[in-house]
C-alpha cells in the first residue's frame, strides 16, 4: 500500500498494554479519542 500512497497508523491504549490477545481490551473512552484523531485528520486532508 505504501508504493500507492502515503499512510499511518493510529494507536490507542490497551488496558495492561496487552494487544494482539483474546484478553485485549480498549476503554471505550480510548477508542473514542482514537476515532476523533482520524475524523480530524481526514477533515484536515480534505481542506488541503
Amino acid at each position: 500500500l505504501a508504493r500507492i500512497c502515503a499512510m499511518g497508523m493510529i494507536f490507542v491504549p490497551s488496558v495492561k498494554g496487552i494487544s494482539h490477545s483474546p484478553a485485549e481490551f480498549t476503554r471505550p473512552e480510548d477508542v473514542t479519542n482514537g476515532a476523533n484523531v482520524l475524523l480530524q485528520t481526514v477533515l484536515r486532508l480534505d481542506q488541503a
